[in-house]
Order: structure tokens, then sequence, then C-alpha cells
């Protein structure tokens, strides 16, 4: 049986470094949904469009490959930003549904984190995890890998920014973030990653016993 690790969560919660050492010690592919909102987003702005113009997002969502996730221009702090204000768009999302339900679909199985991975994309998913910690803590986790990178910004910013983004998320009426009702939920607040990553592991682990 195929083994299909859904894991959702706001931003900055931690549940794009879970899945992707899930995704190692399981030895399956691994892909971060909110990727391809970034890129849409990115060939929109790259195009001179305007992020309000649904029909060119329509146009990108569609017309999208996995050659437009390599950028290392994705992970900027605005790109983020204008994800957001992509995924509200329910044609935008309907177009990358297939995409990612087909990366799903690998015999061996899957990791995928997002924000309605174990709601929409995944309903029947093997193990649902809901990745989150405190809007302060997640901030401070941004502003840092931030840094690391060399961009400017202040803490003061980004809690504004996430908390900007948890109501969209949460508030949008194409696939809110929200938890699915068989998801367990695991705070990282007071975790490092190793932590949360061993939680998140004896977590799987009781999922696959039940399901055999």
């Amino acid at each position: 049986m195929s083994l299909v690790i859904a894991i959702d969560g706001p931003a900055a919660s931690g549940k794009g470094t879970l899945a992707k050492r899930l995704a190692t010690h399981y030895g399956l592919p691994h892909l971060d949904t909110g990727l391809l909102y970034r890129a849409v987003a990115f060939l929109l702005l790259q195009a001179g469009d305007s992020l309000d113009d649904t029909e060119a997002a329509i146009r990108a969502a569609e017309n999208l490959s996995a050659r437009h996730l390599t950028d290392s221009r994705l992970r900027d702090r605005a790109m983020g930003e204008a994800a957001s204000r992509i995924s509200t768009v329910p044609e935008v999302r309907e177009a990358l549904l297939a995409w990612q339900r087909r990366f799903a679909a690998d015999p061996a199985g899957a990791v995928l984190d997002g924000r309605d991975i174990g709601t929409v994309v995944c309903p029947s998913a093997s193990v649902k995890l809901f990745i989150t910690a405190s809007a302060q803590e997640r901030a401070r986790r941004r502003h840092r890998e931030l840094a690391s990178r060399g961009e400017s910004s202040t803490l003061e910013g980004i809690l504004a920014d996430i908390e900007a983004r948890d109501a969209r998320d949460s508030s949008r009426s194409a696939a809110p973030l929200r938890m699915a009702d068989d998801a367990v939920k695991l705070d990282t607040t007071e975790l490092d990653a190793a932590a949360a990553f061993d939680e998140a592991r004896a977590i799987v682990e009781r999922a696959r016993a039940t399901i055999g």
C-alpha cells in the first residue's frame, strides 16, 4: 500500500522542514505545494501582469511546468505574500489541483505540504498532520530564515504579514486553511526541528500500524 502523508499548517509553522525530512526518511517524493502558487505569482509579475488579473493568473496556472519551480526567487518574502493573494482565486486552485493529485498518485506514495492537502487535495491520505505554532514563534523563525539569506526585514513587519496571511488563508472561500477532521495536530512552538521530526515520525508510525 502506498504511503501518502498530507501535511497542512499556516506559514512558518515548520511544515516544510518536516515534510522534507519525512520524505527523506521514508524514501518518498516531496512536493511543497506552496511553490506552485508562488510560481504562478512570479510568472504574473515577470510578465508585467497584475496579481488581481484573474484571467492572467488562470493562464499562468494552466501553463505551469516543473521547470518553473526551481527559481530561488520563489522563496523570497514578497513571493509568499503574492502567492497568498493568488491562492484565493478558485480557478487557479482548480488548475493546480490535478497536478498535485497526479504527484500524490506515485505508486510508492508521496509527501505533500500546503494549506489544503488533507482536506481537498488528498482527503484519503494515509496520514494527515496539521503543523502549527504561535504567530510570534513563526515570525521569529521567518525572521531568522530571511536574515540567513541576507534579506532585510523587521520582526514586527513579519508578524503583521503572518497574521494577515493567516486571516486571508483561513477566510478564503476556496479551500480555506483548516485542520482535517482526521488529522493529528502537532504544535511546534516549543520544539526544535529534531524534536518536531521525532514527534511527526511517531505519528506516522502509529498511523501506518493502524492501516496495516
